[in-house]
């Protein structure tokens, strides 16, 4: 992985595929490349590739003065082969064959054996030479790239996104997708293929989002799919909503600071349409959720990294308001081992992306087992979960560019109570009770906004851990999560080294590191669980560890080597979602403090489509 664009037109397409690559930096990459062929005649096949960021692609592309009217280009997340300009892509075979690819090829050593064989010479480590060579191989007997490039994918195992060109056929463009997203744009007289629809709103809003399995010929004025059968099909046109400008970043240093000041409005936004007069409207669940909840016995819930931690909080409403029982299971974790299924359970699949592997190949082993329904919390309407799942609730946080998740984790948790809340109903919530719960959830944009303006004061507080190596998170019951989720952050973009735990294992273990260098983070909301992880605290404090609590006015929390951030008055079931922003905060300020790179944290990508 990481990100595709590619184009076939009657114009420059270099401009074209290096605008569509910047649109997808917020993926996280280490490389870059492009290969673009002339107009017919010039029989050549240009490539250029670079390591870092596509500012540098681009300066290389504009000294060797790059152009031509059919192309592809990538940025490259390695994971065969470290990052390199030789493990670049596109990767070409014989200057005839160019080819981008996401994915892994499972197969790649047994190909490139074969291939060696036949007297190909490999150049890279990377899984991704083997099928730029295979499409050769096929193509000097079929002397069609289609043709070639089908029987190349027949010898594939694994996952892949595929952008295809070859010199002897310079207007025409071959795709591909099996369980890596890849979606056609339509223009007049031209074709693009992009790895999500942000990287062509420049050019098109007129989509096909393929399925799996399909491979797209495209040339400039018209375009064929065929289903993984070979079969031709009809795909359907959709019209985007993504817009050209939805990737600036405005006023705001960059987009992760940016989503983080636009939780109000996300979080408003997933909410508008689904709240009636003291009552949640559960058809936006579908049209068949009513039936669906109505037999709903227990719920499974699947996800990844900061989508598990939305998971963990869900269960615990699920739990406590619904009385279902709940399991929340990390993705790759649930995939390869026995399971149990209970009757009536509804299975519920969490990604920001909705293109996550670990996810969407766990939600298809549900369906294996014999879960009876499934539903998806997604941020993308057209993605490969939505599609997958019976029923969906979009969070409308918008295109979410920081690698680190922020707006899209608080804009899930507001989905999974609306989830709550219906299930709720049909065992034993009652209309006052519900009634209670939309007023919170009506009041929760204005109360985010009141958290956020606790910006100063984390910031000032953020240079406290600018030469900090570890850091411990705390919480209890359903707020431990959010200590998870704090935690997570503060690793992800500013590399300080951050566990979570709940507050009553800290004498199980992680008491031993605690010391005056290990800042002990805890997040202490005015529940029925204060008094206990106030003696939790203690325990830190006796061992002269330097304590920050977020907690409410009035909950005691005061004493030597303690700085308390108060938080704003919180409603007690939304209180987690409250209680992540300030986490959010300080992640930011200390990874700014430290000069970090906040959007694209090293080793990182936003749209994990690999296993």
């Amino acid at each position: 992985m990481c990100g595709i664009v590619g184009a076939v037109a009657q114009r420059n397409v270099v401009p074209i595929l290096v605008e569509g690559l910047k649109r997808l930096e917020y993926r996280g990459y280490d490389s870059a490349g492009i290969a673009v062929l002339g107009d017919g005649g010039t029989e050549r096949l240009d490539r250029v590739r670079a390591v870092g960021k596509v500012k540098a692609l681009e300066d290389s592309i504009q000294q060797l003065k790059t152009e031509g009217q059919t192309g592809i280009a990538h940025t490259r997340w390695a994971t065969h082969g470290v990052p390199s300009e030789d493990n670049a892509h596109p990767h070409v075979s014989h200057g005839v064959i160019a080819v981008v690819h996401n994915g892994i090829i499972e197969n790649h050593e047994k190909l490139r054996k074969k291939l060696q064989e036949l007297g190909y010479e490999f150049t890279s480590q990377t899984d991704t030479e083997v099928v730029a060579h295979l499409v050769h191989h096929h193509l000097k007997k079929q002397k069609d790239l289609c043709k070639a490039a089908m029987a190349a994918i027949g010898e594939l195992e694994g996952a892949y996104a595929l952008g295809i060109i070859s010199r002897d056929e310079p207007h025409r463009l071959i795709a591909a997708r099996k369980g890596s997203p890849l979606v056609v744009g339509i223009g007049i007289g031209e074709h693009f293929i992009g790895s999500d629809v942000l990287a062509l709103a420049p050019v098109t809003r007129n989509v096909i989002y393929l399925e799996d399995g399909d491979i797209a010929d495209l040339r400039r004025t018209e375009h064929t799919i065929y289903d993984a059968s070979g079969k031709k099909v009809e795909r359907p046109v959709r019209v985007s909503e993504a817009s050209a400008d939805s990737v600036e970043r405005g006023q705001y240093r960059n987009f992760t600071e940016k989503e983080i000041f636009e939780q109000p409005k996300a979080v408003a936004d997933t909410l508008e349409g689904r709240l009636g007069k003291h009552r949640i409207l559960e058809e936006a669940f579908g049209v068949t959720a009513g039936q669906i909840f109505d037999n709903t016995k227990a719920v499974q819930i699947i996800a990844c990294g900061t989508s598990f931690h939305a998971g963990s909080v869900a269960r615990y409403w699920i739990e406590s308001l619904a009385g279902l029982p709940c399991n929340v299971e990390i993705a790759s974790e649930y995939r390869y081992r026995k399971h149990v299924v209970l009757p009536g359970t509804l299975v519920v699949a969490i990604s920001q992306s909705g293109e996550t592997a670990d996810t969407l190949a766990a939600l298809q082993q549900t369906k294996k087992l014999g879960y009876g329904h499934s539903l998806a919390i997604c941020n993308v309407p057209e993605s490969s979960l939505v599609r997958e799942s019976e029923l969906t609730l979009l969070t409308r946080a918008g295109p979410e560019i920081g690698v680190a998740s922020t707006k899209a984790f608080v804009t899930q948790l507001t989905a999974l109570l609306l989830l709550t809340i219906a299930l709720a109903r049909r065992h034993g919530l009652t209309a006052e009770q519900e009634k209670k719960l939309v007023e919170e959830l009506e009041q929760l944009p204005g109360r985010i906004q009141k958290v956020l303006e606790l910006s100063d004061e984390i910031r000032q507080l953020s240079e406290r851990f600018v030469d900090k190596e570890h850091a411990l998170f705390l919480g209890r019951g359903v707020h431990y999560p959010i200590a998870m989720e704090g935690a997570l952050k503060l690793k992800e973009i500013s590399y300080i080294h951050a566990e979570s735990y709940a507050a009553g294992e800290l004498k199980h273990g992680p008491l031993a590191l605690v010391d005056a260098n290990m800042p002990v983070i805890a997040v202490a909301p005015n529940d029925e669980l204060l008094e206990k992880l106030k003696s939790n605290l203690q325990e830190v404090r006796a061992r002269g560890g330097e304590l920050y609590v977020f907690s409410v006015k009035g909950t005691g929390v005061r004493a030597s080597n303690t700085t308390k951030i108060r938080m704003p008055e919180v409603g007690e079931t939304t209180s987690p979602i409250l209680y992540t922003v300030p986490l959010q905060l300080l992640a930011y300020y200390v990874a700014l403090a430290k000069g970090t790179d906040v959007d694209q944290p090293r080793n990182l990508a936003k749209s994990v489509t690999v296993e």
